[in-house]
């Protein structure tokens, strides 16, 4: 019988995260302070974040050294499997081969796990007690929610409110790992308080959403503030994800022609690619690596390639990246966790240079993806990664149409289990397609 699933070996598991800035051209721009328009200092940075991740921030180092505590934790869970979606492609009638690595093994249920834990053992090294987060469709909640607890620290989370309306286990999920999780905007934050003001029926961004625990964290000394995608350390976290792709392909005896992410903010699509693409530098290999995100919220598609601020509140950094524009409030997709305004800066620079492709898909045409994968391979997807899988569709019909070979890998990032309301809506026909003007 041929093999449909490849798993690697926990002794080959890497223990090193990869940088992709050592590896580009020329160095990525840098952040700026808001109010200097100077180049960031380390120091300015300190209110938010331990000096371990600032430090994985700014770095040029070519890989990291994963700490000894975190690949033990990282055992709960890693590595995560690589599958070969064999029905998926008969269905199809694909001369393409499909493979996918699955993210939604880790106790969250998401990739976002793999910086949760990272981000809260340095935090816990460096002796923070509580840190505040935004989440969007909750798995980046989840995921701090479960590391936090591991490491002892108290955890605040504000949703995004059309998100904490939609899915509202996500909430209980958080608190039974003892966060505490409310709806954003809200009244506990002054930003919050001026974001009702000018619209109580706000659904509500990630933009909002950051400003409010930004601001949560600097008004307390115990807290720190961590982010669940979009900054360089948290991208860096992530390419554990295609370290270890890259080793199941070997086992597969494969290489993929195409890799595949959904976006919103990049972490999980940077997580897979990055290694990738530096095989495509350092090796001259020539895969092709594609961005999907909504026609909704098309930072990287409709967006400008410019310096703009990561939150409604203009508290953060100014960071040059595909932007819809820091006010900007996207629709009430169901895929809530790529409804940001902006790209990480670090791939949007990927991006700019030419290294990666990025492509946009209305919300019907991701469920019809989502639900087809589901019927023939069985895992039901978040929305979020049902971007990935119909984007991997369209590649195989494409190879289907051409009558040619193609090798198309992408990420899974996370299960759906907690998105049975967007299922339940596509299916009776009433799910509405958005599109960026």
């Amino acid at each position: 019988m041929e093999k449909t699933r490849f798993d690697l070996d926990p002794k080959r598991m890497p223990d090193r995260w990869y940088n992709i800035a050592a590896d580009l051209p020329k160095p990525p721009p840098p952040p700026l302070h808001p109010v200097t328009n100077e180049p960031l200092h380390p120091d300015d940075l300190r209110t938010l974040f331990a000096d371990s991740l600032i430090e994985q921030e700014l770095t040029m180092d070519r890989y990291v050294a994963i700490p000894g505590q975190v690949m033990d934790m990282y055992g709960m869970y890693r590595p995560s499997p690589l599958f070969r979606a064999r029905r998926l492609e008969k269905a199809l009638q694909t001369p393409a081969r499909i493979y996918y690595k699955y993210e939604g093994v880790s106790p969250p249920g998401s990739h976002k796990t793999n910086t949760a834990i990272a981000q809260a053992y340095y935090n816990a090294q460096a002796g923070v007690k509580r840190l505040t987060t935004e989440t969007g469709a909750g798995q980046w909640g989840c995921a701090l929610s479960f590391a936090c607890q591991l490491f002892d620290i108290e955890c605040r989370v504000y949703m995004v409110r059309v998100s904490f309306q939609q899915k509202p286990y996500r909430k209980t999920m958080m608190e039974t790992w003892g966060a505490k999780a409310s709806p954003s905007p809200g009244l506990d934050t002054e930003v919050g308080r001026q974001a009702l003001a000018l619209d109580p029926d706000t659904p509500g961004s990630l933009g909002i959403a950051i400003a409010e625990a930004v601001e949560d964290a600097a008004a307390r000394e115990d807290s720190k503030y961590a982010l669940g995608s979009v900054l360089n350390h948290v991208l860096l976290h992530q390419t554990i994800i295609g370290e270890e792709a890259l080793l199941q392909m070997e086992l597969a005896d494969d290489y993929p022609d195409v890799v595949i992410g959904c976006f919103g903010g990049g972490s999980n699509y940077a997580g897979l690619a990055f290694p990738f693409i530096r095989e495509n530098i350092r090796n001259n290999k020539g895969t092709r690596c594609v961005a999907v995100e909504p026609a909704a919220c098309p930072s990287l598609t409709c967006g400008n390639y410019e310096y703009d601020y990561g939150d409604t509140a203009k508290l953060t950094p100014l960071l040059k990246m595909f932007t819809l524009g820091y006010q900007f409030m996207p629709p009430g997709i169901h895929a809530g966790g790529l409804r940001y305004h902006g790209a990480a800066p670090l791939a949007s620079f990927v991006h700019s240079l030419g290294l990666m492709e990025a492509k946009a898909l209305p919300q019907n045409a991701v469920f019809a993806g989502a639900v087809m994968f589901t019927r023939n391979e069985g895992i039901l997807p978040a929305p979020e990664s049902a971007h990935a899988i119909q984007a991997a569709i369209d590649e195989a019909l494409d190879a289907r149409e051409k009558n040619e070979e193609r090798v198309i890998l992408f990420n899974l990032s996370g299960h759906g289990f907690f998105d049975l309301g967007a299922y339940q809506a596509y299916l009776a026909g009433e799910l509405e397609d958005y599109f960026h003007k």
